[in-house]
């Protein structure tokens, strides 16, 4: 275990002579007391102490070692305040540390360690500087209840942070609040640091997610020089940032109903020395008075962004267009026929302009369908189902909206990460443009 700042903790030891060490030993090993994670020191005056499990060593041991084990030895015990691990526990991955520390913690007040608790420990979790950010399928046994809180600052010993904090599930309220529970420390903010970007954010109010990190990259690398881009759902800025920092847009208007979201997207805007390219639409996003004003739209939102197509068709510029990029997460089962939303074929002969829908060049080296569309090469057909159907329903907005036939292309269709078994979180890149006016 390790003391604040990182200092090791004192370490319980009985000491005897040399020769009666080997008895000890085993005796204590028999008797599970014996502590494998540190070794057994020579002490200055010639006597040997060997670390033992928990706060202390009960007086029934020590007068079974004095009497029965080692008749005539020397039974002492001491405070070993600089321990030095053992060459097994110098080996150990976190997760098996943490195992050690809380079993050792656990026997030492008194708590029999079982297979039950063990197994409800957690094996993995996200770290956040000094903040460790546990899953909401670990430590649920009830006898944990008991045990806190110095449970956490057990665990957060073991794993050298300060702060403990559990997740548990999002909240269904729009906002996605995350439902975090800070058990150990003071305030849930913490920074994260991805691709140069300084992200600052209160864990407890704000989500943040690690699997998103490769369409952030992505996203850094698009052309977006002197563009302006609308940021459906801005968060604390996931997309936002990249945008501005690494993609060159020229402004970025960022909406968000969050307020502490917002809260930790200013901060960010600022540490990152963007703040002046871009302007925070606090509230609901269905509500945007901008119109005619985006060369792209990030629809950032799973599992589906749908409810804001048409803010995205009404933002596009009306004599250029732009790029959508839509987030959505699409089901696909091994031998199921699946039916993405809005592909029905009584849609399909309500479409008025099906020869408008695409554009007839592709970019060489790209692979095409029946109609048209690039493809990439570990495209699903499930995806692809989806994103025609995507394409279908957004040309009949884009005409709604601006009231003349506009063209529509998949440019691209990009993988983010397994949201759960057979979902998949993808993202249409969608080129969308007015038609030329004939006549």
């Amino acid at each position: 275990m390790e003391r604040e700042g990182g200092k090791p903790a004192a370490v319980v030891a009985v000491v005897t002579e040399p020769r009666f060490t080997q008895r000890y030993r085993e005796y204590l090993e028999k008797q599970k007391l014996l502590d494998r994670r540190h070794r057994v020191e020579k002490m200055p005056d010639g006597t040997v102490a060997l670390p033992v499990r928990g706060e202390t060593l009960p007086e029934q041991h020590l007068h079974e070692l004095r009497d029965r084990v080692a008749p005539g030895s020397t039974c002492t015990v001491t405070q070993l305040l600089h321990p030095v691990p053992s060459k097994a526990a110098q080996g150990c991955s976190p997760a098996q540390r943490l195992c050690l520390e809380v079993s050792r913690w656990v026997e030492g007040r008194g708590v029999t360690w079982s297979a039950e608790l063990e197994a409800d420990l957690p094996r993995s979790w996200q770290r956040h500087g000094d903040l460790l950010l546990l899953s909401e399928d670990c430590f649920q046994a009830k006898r944990w209840k008991h045990l806190e809180p110095e449970l956490w600052e057990t665990v957060a010993s073991a794993l050298g942070v300060r702060r403990v904090a559990k997740r548990g599930r999002v909240s269904p309220d729009g906002a996605r609040t995350p439902a975090v529970t800070l058990l150990l420390g003071d305030h849930g903010w913490v920074e994260h640091v991805d691709n140069g970007i300084r992200y600052k954010f209160d864990v407890t109010r704000c989500m943040f997610s690690f699997g998103n990190i490769t369409e952030k990259l992505r996203v850094a690398s698009l052309p977006c020089a002197g563009e302006v881009l609308v940021d459906l759902y801005a968060g604390i800025g996931y997309f936002t940032l990249p945008f501005l920092v690494h993609a060159g847009a020229a402004f970025v208007h960022a909406c968000e109903w969050n307020p502490h979201a917002v809260a930790a997207l200013r901060k960010n805007l600022d540490i990152n020395g963007v703040a002046d390219r871009c302007k925070i639409h606090f509230g609901d996003n269905r509500k945007l008075k901008l119109s005619n004003i985006a060369d792209r739209v990030n629809l950032g939102l799973i599992p589906s962004s749908e409810e804001g197509w048409p803010i995205a068709c009404q933002v596009l510029r009306h004599d250029a267009g732009g790029i959508l990029h839509i987030h959505q997460n699409v089901e696909s089962y091994p031998g199921k026929n699946h039916q993405p939303p809005g592909s029905s074929e009584m849609e399909k002969e309500h479409w008025p302009y099906p020869q408008q829908m695409i554009t007839n060049h592709c970019t060489n080296g790209a692979t095409r369908d029946s109609r048209g569309k690039r493809l990439s090469a570990a495209t699903k057909p499930e995806w692809q189902r989806w994103a025609e159907s995507a394409e279908t329903r957004l040309a009949t907005l884009l005409q709604q909206v601006h009231g003349t036939p506009w063209k529509t292309q998949i440019l691209h269709i990009q993988p983010v990460k397994s949201y759960a078994p057979h979902v998949d979180h993808i993202v249409l890149d969608l080129e969308c443009r007015p038609c030329p006016l004939v006549g």
